[in-house]
């Protein structure tokens, strides 16, 4: 009797597991949802000046700097503020020094548009962030908005 019970179990548990729904990452379509976000942003904000960088991403020069540009194998020292679309401070920090290499592609290539003494605002879609994946406080497939100055590299 008692056995089964256990076959009735696993038969009920193999069945409701077998109708998990599972979602397949489509990374061109959330492209397009980010670009569409990033652009309700820079509307509502009513932002001037933005480019629109053939890698995806949107940028602003808030202030320009001066002398030459870092390249991407460049070591920076920026300050910076980065949060979400809605707001939400995630990280900020007054002196980070950081190898243009080492950090996600939005900083990679938006950084390489300021030099030293500027600020920059960049909009970074997802996918040259973090993603459908999660990191600390960033939801996954979250666009990123940071303001860096360059301090210096």
């Amino acid at each position: 009797m008692m056995k089964k019970y256990f076959v009735i179990l696993f038969v009920l548990v193999g069945g409701l597991s077998a109708c998990k729904k599972t979602t397949v990452f489509d990374a061109n379509a959330q492209a397009v949802k980010d670009d569409a976000a990033i652009q309700a942003y820079i509307a509502t904000n009513k932002l001037t000046n933005v480019i629109h960088d053939p890698s995806g991403m949107y940028y602003q020069i808030i202030t320009p700097g001066t002398g030459i540009y870092p390249t991407a194998g460049s070591t920076v020292t920026v300050g910076y503020t980065g949060k979400l679309l809605d707001g939400t401070v995630f990280d900020s920090n007054a002196s980070f020094t950081t190898s243009l290499g080492s950090v996600v592609r939005g900083w990679t290539i938006g950084l390489q548009h300021i030099n030293k003494g500027g600020r920059i605002l960049l909009l970074i879609p997802s996918g040259m962030g973090y993603g459908d994946n999660v990191s600390g406080s960033i939801p996954a497939d979250s666009v990123l908005i940071f303001t860096i100055d360059m301090i210096s590299y």
